[in-house]
């Protein structure tokens, strides 16, 4: 059965280029369309080009979905950002600078600089508001726009109820994306705290696939929540040293966004650690999969960037050993457990 985005012509009025056109990004685009926003999709595939264009459906990543007809897409990145008011980007983070350092020329002086991608690049361990800065300048930086929160692509694109955070300095900027997304299915808040938001998306995914490996050592449901709250906890201690929120980690970004990444069946991240659990490869187990798992690489930067500022994260740093150094599972579970006895905090 195909579903269809219904459309709320009594909202939005944007000019927005979606950067991205996985399943989170077409389900972002099709949202931002239905919601009456004049909204194009970048996507780097042709073929998904034209399936998009001519089909209004992207089969590869979100099957069963008929996406809005006004919605359009392209694969010229100049022609995607041209006199956009607001450019979303869904790109993995890897690639994030790349894509950023294309579309630098042909962005609008005034545009929102919106991100919904989630992690940490490896390469300088910044977060996307950071290379961001970089790349676009302090006045881009000013109007970055941070997206993030509990949700599937999926669910989102089926039109049940979800709930998101758009984090900004500039409330205006944090307002409009509010108003671009909004509508009864889903609710947007808007959030001050940029770098907390970032941090709690990029650590989540490190924690699902740890609770991913502990579901499929069969450890149960005491370990996982455990896992989830101890995971939390690790959050809060990088998001402080980098100057966030501690109550952005109690929110949809911090603890929404991990207990749903850490249970969900639709979760990839989850997946690669259920699958490592169970005593599959990891290169195996990425091999099987079309979309990104983002917790692969930013288990390595997340565990790099505590490493820089002297953070104690033990559960990132056992999770980054069992999928870069080859360290069993069972064997990482053990050592989590065996560490000095000590006071909760």
């Amino acid at each position: 059965m195909t579903m269809n985005l219904t459309t709320d012509t009594a909202a939005g009025s944007e000019r927005v280029a979606v950067i991205g056109g996985g399943s989170w990004g077409t389900a972002l685009a099709g949202r931002l369309a239905a919601n009456g926003n004049d909204t194009v999709l970048w996507a780097y595939e042709p073929e998904l080009v034209t399936e998009i264009t001519t089909c209004h459906t992207n089969t590869a990543y979100l099957p069963g979905i008929a996406l809005p007809p006004a919605l359009t897409c392209t694969g010229n990145l100049e022609e995607a950002v041209a006199g956009r008011s607001i450019l979303l980007l869904v790109t993995p983070v890897q690639v994030m600078r790349g894509v950023l350092k294309q579309l630098a020329p042909h962005i609008s002086s005034q545009a929102i600089i919106a991100n919904a991608s989630k992690g940490i690049e490896l390469e300088t361990l910044q977060t996307v508001s950071q290379t961001c800065g970089e790349l676009l300048g302090d006045a881009a930086l000013a109007r970055y726009v941070a997206l993030s929160g509990p949700t599937f692509a999926r669910e989102v694109a089926q039109e049940l109820p979800s709930l998101i955070v758009a984090a900004s300095r500039d409330l205006t900027a944090a307002q409009r994306i509010q108003a671009a997304f909004s509508c009864p299915c889903l609710r947007v808040y808007t959030n001050s705290d940029v770098i907390g938001v970032e941090l709690g998306g990029a650590v989540k995914n490190v924690i699902a696939i740890a609770a991913g490996i502990c579901d499929g050592l069969g450890f149960g449901h005491n370990a996982r929540a455990a896992l989830i709250t101890r995971g939390l906890a690790e959050m809060n201690r990088l998001g402080q040293a980098m100057g966030a929120q501690a109550a952005t980690f109690a929110g949809l970004a911090g603890m929404g966004d991990l207990v749903l990444t850490c249970t969900g069946d639709l979760s990839r991240n989850r997946t690669v650690g259920f699958k490592l659990g169970q005593g599959m490869k990891l290169a195996d187990i990425l091999a099987e999969m079309r979309m990104v798992a983002e917790g692969v690489k930013s288990a390595e930067s997340v565990y790099q960037l505590a490493l820089r500022l002297g953070v104690d994260m033990p559960i990132v740093e056992k999770t980054y050993q069992i999928l870069h150094e080859g360290k069993p599972a069972r064997e990482a579970v053990i050592e989590l457990m065996a560490r000095d006895l000590k006071a909760e905090e």
